[in-house]
């Protein structure tokens, strides 16, 4: 654990931000506040990032259901669907 006061985070804040990454920092004020910093690393993800599910499909159920699903006769009396 490192710890600076005030005035030395102020001066080395680049240092003080690069050491959180490895081990506790602390800045302690003149009344005796203390505070620590954290490095809170951020997962860079995409919103298509979704877990995956188990399932005995095979590629050409899939195939067929999409094909199935863009027909114009999905309807179960056989009408054509409005769009």
């Amino acid at each position: 654990m490192k710890v600076f006061t005030y005035s030395e985070a102020r001066q080395k804040l680049s240092t003080v931000l690069d050491l959180a990454r490895s081990e506790e920092v602390v800045i302690k004020r003149r009344g005796g506040e203390m505070f620590t910093v954290v490095f809170k690393q951020v997962k860079q993800s995409s919103p298509f990032d979704v877990p995956g599910i188990k399932t005995r499909a095979t590629t050409n159920d899939i195939l067929d259901a999409i094909q199935d699903s863009r027909s114009m006769n999905t309807e179960p009396n056989n009408k054509p669907t409005k769009r």
